[in-house]
């Protein structure tokens, strides 16, 4: 129960991955939020196979590798902060943009969670806290709690990209609010930047 509980809280904080399903829902509707929702947990697998192979002590040990993980994903976030303020489609309709394909959004999706600090963490200091290191089924129980995650992401971020996508006929077509909106967007991405560079 502490795991789950955490899990959630986790879950629902607002990071890259939840920025990310809502942008997609707010400018294509519930398709591409679920789209991107689904990426998203796509992204957690390299993870959980990190850490279930071992690769969680080897960066542990290793202030180098982990520090270049950490600038890797700072580096993402800022080309994206950059990205969404360039990218003028990136909030407006889909038929008055061109669309994105639901690969190019799992892509996308994937990249984020793969480089997202939150996630790093989550797999290389806490998961392992949950497993008796003396269990010899211990690979199969962190990938239980590893799967347990992942389809609460899943379902946390398809409600976030649902959202996003009711209250799309709100601010579509709304240039000023569409202007805000992708600055906070893009705000947010560099903020996180930041924050991770600083840790």
């Amino acid at each position: 129960m502490e795991f789950l509980l955490t899990s959630f809280v986790l879950t629902v904080t607002p990071g890259t991955g939840v920025l990310f399903t809502v942008a997609a829902g707010l400018s294509r509707g519930t398709r591409a939020g679920v789209v991107a929702a689904v990426g998203c947990s796509i992204g957690i697998v390299p993870h959980m196979l990190a850490a279930i192979t071992g690769l969680a002590a080897l960066l542990h040990a290793g202030a180098v590798a982990f520090q270049t993980l950490k600038y890797l994903g700072v580096a993402y976030l800022l080309f994206m902060a950059w990205r969404t303020l360039r990218d003028k489609s990136a909030l407006v309709a889909e038929e008055d943009g061109p669309p994105r394909s639901a690969g190019d959004v799992i892509l996308s999706a994937v990249l984020i969670n793969l480089l997202n600090p939150k996630l790093t963490l989550f797999f290389f200091a806490f998961l392992p806290q949950f497993v008796d290191q003396g269990d010899p089924h211990a690979p199969l129980r962190m990938t239980e709690l590893s799967v347990y995650f992942m389809l609460m992401t899943l379902g946390v971020f398809i409600l976030y990209g649902v959202f996003a996508a009711a209250v799309r006929d709100h601010v579509v077509g709304r240039p000023r609010v569409l202007a805000w909106l992708r600055r906070v967007f893009a705000g947010a991405f560099a903020a996180l930047g930041a924050k991770l560079a600083l840790l």
